[in-house]
Formats: C-alpha cells, sequence, structure tokens
C-alpha cells in the first residue's frame, strides 16, 4: 500500500510541474517547445544561398548569429521565417529580394572622375568607397569598374535583386 502511495504522490508532482512547465512558457501546450514569436531574441545557424544553389555566406564553423525578432537587424524575410521556431528545429526559408536587400537600383550606380576620389587613380573592381550623395547623405558602395577617365561606383547592397534561400537552425530561444 504504501508503494501505491508513493507512486501516487509521484504522479501528482508530475502533473504540477508540468502545469507549470506550460503556464510559464518553458513548453507549448501541446507539450512541445516554446515556439519564436516577435521580441524574443534567438540565436540561430544558418547558410544562404542564391537561387541556384551558390553559397553566399554561413555561420558554420562561427558562433551563431543573434537578433531579436523584429529588431531590423535582419532582412524582413529572415526575420519573419523564423517566427514560430523551436530551439533545435530546422527550417529552408524563402526570402523573395523585395522582402530580403530590395530590388537592384540603377539609380545607385555612378560614373566618377577618378580625379574627384582621395586616392581614385589607385582604385580597382571590388574597392570599398564611400559616397557622400547631394543631400549630403552617406553610402558605402565598391567599384564596379574602373577604365580610363571614369570610376563606375555601385551602392547598392551586393545581394541586391536577389531571391534568397536559407537553411536556418534555431540554436537558441532567449
Amino acid at each position: 500500500m504504501r508503494r501505491e502511495h508513493v507512486r501516487g504522490v509521484m504522479l501528482l508532482l508530475a502533473g504540477v510541474l508540468a502545469v507549470l512547465a506550460v503556464s510559464s512558457g518553458c513548453v507549448g501546450s501541446d507539450g512541445g517547445q516554446a515556439q519564436v514569436k516577435p521580441g524574443d531574441a534567438v540565436q540561430v545557424h544558418y547558410t544562404g544561398t542564391f537561387t541556384n544553389g551558390t553559397v553566399f555566406d554561413s555561420s558554420a564553423g562561427r558562433e551563431p548569429l543573434g537578433f531579436t525578432i523584429g529588431s531590423g537587424r535582419v532582412v524582413p524575410g529572415f526575420d519573419a521565417g523564423v517566427v514560430g521556431m523551436r530551439e533545435g528545429e530546422t527550417k529552408t526559408i524563402h526570402v523573395p529580394a523585395d522582402r530580403a536587400y530590395g530590388p537592384y537600383r540603377e539609380d545607385l550606380v555612378f560614373a566618377v572622375d577618378p580625379a574627384d576620389i582621395p586616392g581614385g587613380e589607385n582604385l580597382i573592381a571590388g574597392d570599398p568607397v564611400g559616397i557622400t550623395l547631394a543631400s549630403g547623405q552617406g553610402l558605402p558602395g565598391r567599384v564596379a569598374s574602373v577604365s580610363p577617365g571614369v570610376v563606375t561606383i555601385d551602392a547598392n547592397h551586393r545581394l541586391a535583386g536577389e531571391d534568397l534561400t536559407f537553411t536556418v537552425t534555431l540554436v537558441e530561444i532567449g
């Protein structure tokens, strides 16, 4: 009889602990882990690819990427794709250009006289440069090409106009 009493108390305690875990948000009402929601701080590992499968970035071999959902630290489509994930879950997120780095804009490509750029005579394609617009706003850019008397600078993000795919593993919430 004593064993049955101890077993009953243990089952009662297990039930109380389960109710406490659900009500505190430690697990979902379905018994699973908490899901990511807006405002949560998360840590993820990811691999980003273009539509042809070429990898453009990955956290492999590095610390996971940490950010807060809705903070604007990552592109909107990536942010939204992580919402609803659970720790340990891996998911593929397809992000169209308009939810990533936006469309490629020709108005952000400038032809400049190299004499107007400090060190302009030594620039080569791919070099990073800063651009100051007429409004005074500064933009990062890169040298797209160099020809006699003209340096072409592209201030588009390098991933502008690209649809992107991310394989994301949620490492931690909080």
